[in-house]
């Protein structure tokens, strides 16, 4: 799904030969050339689930023949020449796959321009959009950030869902306007791309609650309690794991 899909169309000329990357789901109507892991026949998957099957248009301009599966992640050149398209689209796609890096290179590598367009960090973080304990979607691998014309990505560590200082509670998401629910780049030529390298426990901690703390503070005392709960449970699991040993150590 895009951000704004009348703007987008806008930006494309009506000779521009434009290629969809990831966009099974919900493809883009006004794409000539769709790249994605999942066949034609099942396309537009978001009907099932109450979402618009397709955007972009009333009308298809692929078809069957320029629908291409593959995985996109396979570090083998898609196939098309350098420069091939005038503008490609991947819209909700970055987040969910294995190596957004070499999309990208690949990205910048058959086309001339594009929009690419994430769930902002953001929203990622914040709990209650699937489960009620998960910070966003269960399926996203990346927290993905953009600005000046750059796109960097942070791994979801499994940590985000541990501690709820890591992410913002349900409530929070809802005083979000939708324009901060995604991030987005309209790109020329090229653009820059880049993942976040962090070691060790403890720096993983600090980068999840340092990017909630921008923008939201738990007050103390919840923090306080939760850190006492914490310790508790630990606490009695410790116990739990000695108990466990000293019945195997027992004749």
């Amino acid at each position: 799904m895009f951000g704004d899909v009348n703007e987008l169309l806008e930006r494309i000329n009506a000779e521009d030969l434009v290629l969809d990357v990831g966009g099974w789901a919900c493809p883009f109507n006004r794409a000539n050339w769709v790249l994605d892991s999942q066949p034609y026949e099942t396309r537009g998957f978001y009907e099932n689930i109450g979402l618009p099957k397709s955007q972009g248009g009333d009308t298809e301009q692929f078809s069957e023949e320029t629908w291409i599966q593959r995985d996109i992640c396979d570090k083998e050149p898609w196939p098309f020449s350098d420069k091939f398209f005038d503008f490609s689209v991947c819209s909700h796609t970055l987040e969910d796959i294995r190596d957004p890096l070499y999309v990208c290179s690949e990205l910048i590598r058959v086309s001339k321009r594009g929009y690419i367009e994430v769930p902002s960090r953001v929203i990622e973080s914040c709990r209650g959009q699937e489960q009620k304990k998960m910070a966003g979607l269960s399926h996203h691998r990346w927290l993905v950030e953009i600005a000046d014309n750059h796109i960097q990505f942070t791994m979801k560590y499994h940590a985000i869902h541990s501690q709820s200082e890591f992410s913002f509670p349900a409530s929070f998401a809802t005083g979000l306007s939708q324009r901060e629910t995604i991030s987005f780049l309209y790109w020329h030529h090229s653009f820059t791309y880049a993942e976040t390298q962090i070691n060790g426990a403890e720096n993983v901690y600090n980068d999840l609650r340092s990017f909630v703390e921008q923008r939201y503070r738990y007050p103390n005392r919840i923090l306080l309690v939760r850190a006492l709960l914490r310790n508790l449970n630990r606490g009695v699991e410790a116990v739990k794991r000695r108990l466990n040993w000293a019945r195997r150590l027992q004749p």
